[in-house]
């Protein structure tokens, strides 16, 4: 089966795998490398965070509105 372009950019998946404490055997080895459940750790942990940036997003869009009209925010 081929495999197609990862959704997770370099870059995130870098800092996670740092985070997590597997950042060693990828530089080593590859992302091949790492096992199954630091894998589903990775997806885990990339998934609460973009939970946490969508619960974040709508108070950040009100406080952008606020300061366009002029009250601060």
């Amino acid at each position: 089966m081929a495999r197609r372009g990862g959704i997770m950019s370099e870059e995130l998946k870098v800092e996670l795998a740092k985070e997590l404490g597997f950042y060693d055997t990828v530089k080593e080895e590859g992302w091949g490398a790492i096992r199954a459940r630091d894998a589903g750790n990775m997806v885990k942990r990339a998934i609460e965070i973009a939970e946490q940036q969508l619960t974040n997003q709508p108070k950040k869009m009100i406080e952008q509105i606020m300061k366009k009209q002029g009250n601060g925010g």
